[in-house]
């Protein structure tokens, strides 16, 4: 089997991902950007061949690129990145290389498409907030006078939380639509509930070989816009209500052979036409892992190897690693640089290090919306998850 694997290198815990196809005996080829000695030593045992582009930007490089490899090589099975920025040039690659294992480039839009997907959810019987895109400035006060505030307004095809605003009054409409960039936007109605995702590795029947359940802040976008620190968890047992949601929505997307990211909101309190308390509604899918080290958490939550998981559904299209059963919380508290904070990191570890799994400074391109510094933990219960991320961001007055 001939894998080509897109931008292996970033995240840097992505070797994971090659070096367990290694061990699967898939003959792993890579392309990107960095130069081939900048690549961790880890990453680079595991390639058959590795290829640089001037610019992974253009397409016409990764078209090179991988009609090099399927000369060199033959036939190429599988063409993937594991990367949101990159799924679009992944599903082009695959249609253009006639490669059968992934998502295709007339699917691909509406699996980026924030507007798009609620229809997919809406085909599981999945409840979905109120939804349209905006065509014209016009309209998002009509939408404000149909459902009320606050509403959201964000990209329809974008990573993470940015460009997204909380529309909570008169006020914040004015400047939204002085400010609103020239994108193609989307405007939703505003859900009162806790983000949860539902992580899933599917095979090519769509059944789950892993399910992972994580808990994450109310707003993505409030840490992006007040510089606030991020803090989330995984948990030891995926929630049934989510289950059957994720699994149903699965279904709708006809999620195969991947590793995806569902999102949804849990109802803090009874919506008209939504659900009850605690109900479970569509927010957004993501065809890809969760973002960061989340895998790795999932890892440590769950005593298991998500990267293996997946590299065992790529080869024989089942899971060969074995359920250990021991399930706890793993925990995430990032750090900014531009504040002061109570507790050194000397104090941190003395504290948490014989819990502590991972604790690095993190890459600039995730400092925005993750943080300059993390700390990953076990936790035993959600009061010791509260306390760890309490002692890791509390700043000195």
């Amino acid at each position: 089997m001939n894998f080509i694997f897109i931008s292996p290198h970033f995240p840097h815990t992505y070797w994971n991902f090659v070096s367990r196809l290694k061990r699967n005996g898939v003959n792993v080829l890579a392309i990107a950007d960095a130069p081939y000695d900048e690549l961790r030593p880890e990453l680079k045992e595991c390639l058959t061949e590795y290829y640089r582009v001037g610019n992974m930007e253009s397409y016409e490089e990764m078209f090179k690129a991988v009609a090099f490899f399927s000369f060199k090589y033959g036939k190429i099975d599988w063409i993937e990145s594991n990367n949101e920025y990159w799924l679009e040039q992944d599903a082009r690659l695959r249609s253009d290389f006639n490669i059968t294992s992934g998502v295709k480039s007339q699917d691909i839009k509406a699996f980026k498409s924030k507007f798009l997907m609620k229809e997919y959810y809406k085909m599981g019987q999945i409840p979905c907030p109120r939804c349209r895109i905006v065509e014209d400035k016009s309209q998002i006060p009509l939408f404000i006078d149909e459902v009320g505030y606050p509403i959201i307004l964000k990209p329809d095809n974008g990573v993470g939380a940015s460009h997204t605003y909380k529309i909570s009054d008169k006020r914040d409409l004015e400047s939204a639509l002085k400010s609103l960039p020239d994108a193609k936007y989307v405007m939703e109605e505003f859900i009162d509930g806790d983000i949860v995702s539902y992580d899933v590795i599917t095979d090519k029947s769509g059944n789950p070989l892993f399910e992972s359940e994580t808990k994450w802040p109310p707003s993505i976008a409030d840490i992006v816009n007040n510089e606030l620190e991020l803090a989330y968890y995984t948990v030891p047992s995926v929630e049934p209500e989510l289950k059957k949601m994720g699994r149903a929505a699965i279904k709708a997307f006809g999620v195969k052979s991947r590793f995806v990211h569902l999102e949804f909101f849990k109802l803090k309190k009874a919506k008209k036409g939504l659900g009850k308390k605690g109900g479970i509604v569509a927010l957004e899918v993501n065809m890809r892992p969760a973002g960061g080290y989340t895998p790795d958490m999932m890892n440590y939550s769950h005593s298991t190897d998500v990267y293996q998981i997946w590299a065992d559904m790529v080869a024989f299209n089942e899971s060969r690693v074995a359920e250990s059963g021991d399930d706890h919380y793993a925990v995430y508290a990032s750090r900014r640089d531009k504040y002061e904070y109570l507790h050194s990191h000397e104090e941190i570890m003395e504290r948490y290090g014989s819990r502590m799994v991972m604790n690095e400074r993190l890459p600039e391109l995730w400092h925005g919306a993750m943080g300059n510094y993390m700390y990953t933990a076990h936790a035993e219960s959600e009061e010791d998850v509260k306390e760890f991320i309490a002692f890791i961001t509390e700043r000195r007055k």
